[in-house]
């Protein structure tokens, strides 16, 4: 059983400037561990950063005492802000159907980023949208009482169709508390497409994107055999109705929703975003995943893990 402490790593796409005191390697020199590169030694330098192997080297070159420091890149806190889409379609199931529950599914989610950032030392905000006009906003924050405030009745609320688009847009207007080089994850189902354009114009800004792509595995990413059969299908307005299916529709709907999710996925690869996948609301899957992004982006990037 996987405990809700566990955590993945935040591997960024660049080096991060952000606030200090973190534990992810910045671009700013200072207290760290990352090496970034040496020096002449000048009074008042720490002696502990003495690199004694090449100051021995100059030394015995010059026939003359030379002391080398290494100097270090410092540790980050990363920022973070969660945005959580709640068309209508990311609330369909109800308790007990065999779908994926995805409101269930992002909220594991959310919950594992948030221990992930706090594991980073780092500032985790959330954003969502419960009407066009009425916004969800914690800036991020160490705290636990804004993250509280996200948390309550979150199932009660469902978000306009082009919620994406608009939450970017609203980010824009907090660049001071989501800076260039923030995680942005967008926790969706995505079967609504957000055109690409969106995500190149927010990859302008400097943050880096994750989309989490919550989706059935059986009925949104493929499509079972139940030509005629008559099944009860809930439709966006939360009603049941029976539908009935002809012969190779099935077939039909399954290729449709397959070339949807490699297209989608192809797409945002193109613009070098890495989605994270999710098909199920265990806690396991949902870490899995997000290891397997790390791994990603590790092996892309170089990071060491």
């Amino acid at each position: 059983m996987i405990g809700s402490s566990l955590t993945f790593p935040l591997v960024s796409r660049r080096r991060l400037i952000g606030l200090a005191f973190g534990s992810m390697h910045g671009a700013r020199r200072g207290a760290g561990s990352d090496i970034a590169g040496s020096r002449a030694y000048v009074p008042g330098d720490d002696p502990h950063r003495i690199d004694w192997g090449s100051s021995a080297r100059l030394s015995a070159a010059h026939a003359t005492d030379e002391f080398i420091v290494r100097e270090y890149l410092a540790d980050e806190a990363p920022r973070v802000v969660v945005c959580v889409d709640r068309r209508p379609g990311m609330s369909l199931c109800r308790p007990g159907l065999p779908f994926l529950d995805k409101a269930a599914a992002a909220d594991v989610a959310r919950t594992l980023i948030a221990a992930s950032v706090a594991e980073s030392r780092g500032l985790v905000g959330y954003l969502e949208l419960e009407r066009p006009e009425v916004v969800g906003w914690c800036p991020p924050t160490s705290g636990r009482r804004e993250a509280a405030l996200v948390d309550h009745a979150l199932a009660e609320r469902s978000g306009p169709d082009d919620g994406i688009t608009t939450m970017f847009e609203f980010l824009t207007l907090h660049r001071r508390q989501v800076p260039s080089a923030s995680f942005v994850f967008v926790l969706s189902d995505l079967i609504e497409p957000t055109p690409l354009e969106t995500w190149e114009w927010a990859l302008d800004r400097g943050w880096d994107i994750v989309p989490v792509v919550i989706q059935d595995p059986v009925w949104e990413q493929g499509f079972p055999d139940v030509d005629r059969i008559v099944l009860p299908l809930q439709g966006s307005d939360g009603r049941l109705r029976p539908v009935r299916l002809g012969t190779g529709e099935s077939r039909r709907w399954r290729e449709r929703h397959e070339e949807r999710l490699a297209g989608l996925v192809e797409g945002l690869r193109s613009l070098g975003i890495e989605p994270v996948l999710v098909s199920q609301a265990e806690r396991e899957h949902v870490f899995e995943a997000f290891l397997t992004w790390s791994g990603e982006r590790q092996a892309a990037w170089g990071h060491a893990a």
